[in-house]
């Protein structure tokens, strides 16, 4: 047995197995097996969390999706990138004729036959997700989606050398690799912690002998965490929301009411100009995302009616009212959940199927709405000077 990709520990009188592994080499899952069947460890330790897990051993589990809960609970955006994320694992997949997750597939499998203890290791991807969120203001969350979809939509193909160089990311960095160069304090909670986290869960399987299949990016770092304490209650805290932005969040929509109030009393029909320059900006600009994500007629309607008011209030958005109205205008079907890996795979499928169909109807309509926002502001302001 080739020991490649392998790395041996002792911890704590454990011996510990490291696999490093491609997310889509057939060679990687041939490995794992292997690995598995000659070692028969007490524990196999794999990275997916409880959502990941559920998702590539029961493929009906879109099915019991609830879209309206989603947008209510506000994690569309997180679904969106997940959905990206698995389309690009799926490209590379289908360019090599393998099934994508195949080495983590195996890892349950081989499991199961050998006996051993299978553990979910990798901290839950919405977590993952939230933590990266936390660290981006605007202007990062808009780079964040279009690093992710161009990623997606990239129709250049990648050669076998190309894919074992991959064998130092795992899929998530792999799309987001670009990204984290340009904001490098986005590798702490997408990969260090990831580290420390899998470390900890990787040390306290059960058994003596542990066999661990990870993407190769993760076996350095753990390779370093794995002899220290690691807290996984604090690993697994979604950091709470800074004061400032809520602060700038009231602030502007107060500042934006009084600079037209005072233009009213001014010089009312300068008044109205702001007004209507608001109503505008904010109305057109939220419409055009709706448009772009070819959202339904009501659902464009909604989101140019609902942007000029929802920009002056933090915690409203424009997006969860025009993607309510497509949900329920198109409400998508069992079909679609179930095309939904497969529709993901194209642009045109993104925008055909009615699950995301909906999620970008409602993260377009806010980020034009956002920029609406933004011009609608500084046309208000300039009017209140001009008018001094």
């Amino acid at each position: 047995m080739s020991e490649a990709n392998i790395t041996r520990l002792e911890v704590d009188g454990k011996e510990i197995i490291l696999i490093g592994t491609a997310h889509v080499s057939r060679l990687s899952a041939e490995q794992v097996k292997e690995v598995i069947e000659k070692e028969n460890p007490d524990s196999v330790c794999i990275e997916l969390d409880e959502q990941r897990y559920q998702s590539i051993t029961d493929n009906n589990k879109w099915k019991e999706t609830d879209i309206f809960k989603i947008i209510k609970e506000k994690k569309a955006t997180l679904l969106l990138m997940n959905l990206a994320i698995s389309s690009f694992q799926n490209r590379m997949a289908k360019q090599f004729d393998i099934k994508p997750g195949q080495e983590m597939i195996q890892g349950i499998e081989s499991a199961k036959e050998t006996g051993a203890e299978l553990v979910l290791a990798d901290r839950n991807i919405q977590i993952t997700f939230s933590r990266i969120w936390h660290n981006l203001g605007w202007l990062g969350k808009s780079q964040l989606l279009t690093s992710v979809f161009y990623s997606i939509f990239s129709k250049d193909t990648i050669s076998e050398e190309e894919l074992e160089k991959m064998k130092s990311q795992d899929t998530l960095n792999a799309v987001l690799a670009e990204f984290t160069e340009s904001f490098p304090r986005l590798k702490t909670p997408l990969i260090d912690e990831r580290d420390q986290f899998l470390a900890q869960k990787i040390k306290e399987a059960p058994g003596k002998k542990i066999v661990a299949v990870l993407g190769a990016a993760h076996v350095p770092g753990i390779t370093k965490e794995i002899y220290k304490h690691q807290d996984l209650e604090r690993l697994s805290t979604v950091p709470p929301k800074s004061i400032l932005p809520k602060i700038i969040g009231w602030s502007l929509p107060i500042l934006i009411i009084a600079l037209i109030a005072y233009t009213f009393i001014a010089n009312p029909t300068a008044g109205w100009d702001q007004a209507w320059s608001w109503i505008i900006w904010t109305g057109t600009m939220a419409a055009i995302g709706a448009i772009v994500a070819l959202g339904h007629p009501l659902a464009i309607v909604t989101a140019f009616i609902v942007a000029p008011i929802t920009a002056l209030h933090p915690i409203l958005a424009s997006g969860w009212f025009s993607g309510l109205v497509q949900a329920y205008m198109k409400r998508p079907t069992i079909g679609d959940f179930e095309r939904l890996s497969e529709d993901v795979f194209t642009i045109k499928g993104f925008w055909k199927n009615k699950v995301t169909r909906v999620l970008l109807v409602l993260v377009l309509t806010n980020l034009f709405g956002s920029l609406g926002t933004i011009i609608g502001g500084a046309d208000v302001i300039r009017v209140f000077f001009k008018n001094l």
